[in-house]
């Protein structure tokens, strides 16, 4: 059964969209939505489609369902506030270019963690690394029972966060930590999504913070890089030396909240700034 984890944070009149990756919850985004808020933004984390349950919830849906989740979570924020920006972890990230592909004036800025195109990072084996065959394997209808089981370090350099979020995740408990496993036509969703919006990352008009480990295991540097390289505005890209996967939760958490409100403070900023004048006119 699926529960509901999402949450809303209300604060100033700028809002922020915080999107989790895939198998994920909305709690990874948690420390991040309060640092965002205790800074002054307006939070909403939303919980995808299919997700917060078991296997079986989450394979009765696909990308486009996890990306509907995004359209209606951002259309109530903006409701609410005056801009929002979105930032995401992991294929968070990818939904959140997504959404900037497809609504290019309804977003002020993107903030993308740990953004994961391909499965490459060092603890990734060449099983793993193989799978952005999946997608074939799914249209033959093979392996539609067998997962990718999460492994050590669960992308978390801090050991005392990685032993509390393993064993809740191993535990069974997909509302606090995730599903343990990522199923093969899940992740044949997942690369079919990030085919997508690969293909067009040069519609991205929209000003990007990219935030990235180091020492990423599940995704290298590649994935982050390939942002700069495609995406049309102004990307500006701080790597972390001391996280792994999930920056969100990992020991640079902090830094990563600081960031995230510096970038979207300016914008902004400077959004207010174009708008007095034309109130003004007015």
């Amino acid at each position: 059964m699926i529960r509901s984890s999402e949450y809303f944070l209300p604060g100033g009149a700028s809002g922020v969209l915080l999107i989790h990756g895939l198998t994920g919850t909305p709690n990874e985004m948690r420390t991040v939505a309060r640092g965002l808020n205790r800074a002054g933004f307006t939070v909403s984390v939303v919980q995808l489609a299919g997700h917060c349950g078991d296997e079986a919830d989450l394979l009765a849906t696909g990308w486009r369902d996890w990306f509907a989740s995004v359209e209606a979570a951002a259309e109530e924020l903006r409701n609410k506030t005056d801009r929002i920006f979105v930032g995401g972890l992991s294929m968070g990230a990818v939904l959140s270019l997504k959404y900037a592909m497809e609504y290019p004036d309804k977003v002020s800025g993107l903030a993308l963690y740990g953004t994961t195109f391909f499965y490459d990072g060092w603890s990734i084996p060449l099983v793993g690394r193989l799978s952005f065959l999946l997608p074939i394997f799914d249209r033959l209808g093979i392996g539609k029972k067998k997962s990718f089981v999460e492994t050590f370090p669960f992308g978390i350099k801090n050991e005392r966060i990685r032993r509390s979020i393993s064993k809740k995740m191993l535990s069974g408990d997909s509302v606090a930590a995730g599903l343990a496993g990522n199923p093969w036509p899940s992740l044949a969703e997942f690369y079919r999504l990030s085919r997508h919006v690969q293909r067009n990352l040069k519609y991205v008009s929209t000003p990007s913070l990219v935030l990235h480990a180091r020492e990423d295991d599940v995704a290298s540097l590649r994935n982050a890089q390939l942002v700069e390289r495609r995406v049309s505005a102004h990307v500006e890209t701080v790597v972390l030396d001391d996280s792994y996967h999930m920056i969100t939760v990992d020991q640079q958490r902090d830094l990563v909240i600081e960031k995230s409100v510096d970038f979207f403070r300016k914008i902004a900023t400077a959004e207010q700034r174009l708008e007095k004048p034309l109130r003004a006119v007015a």
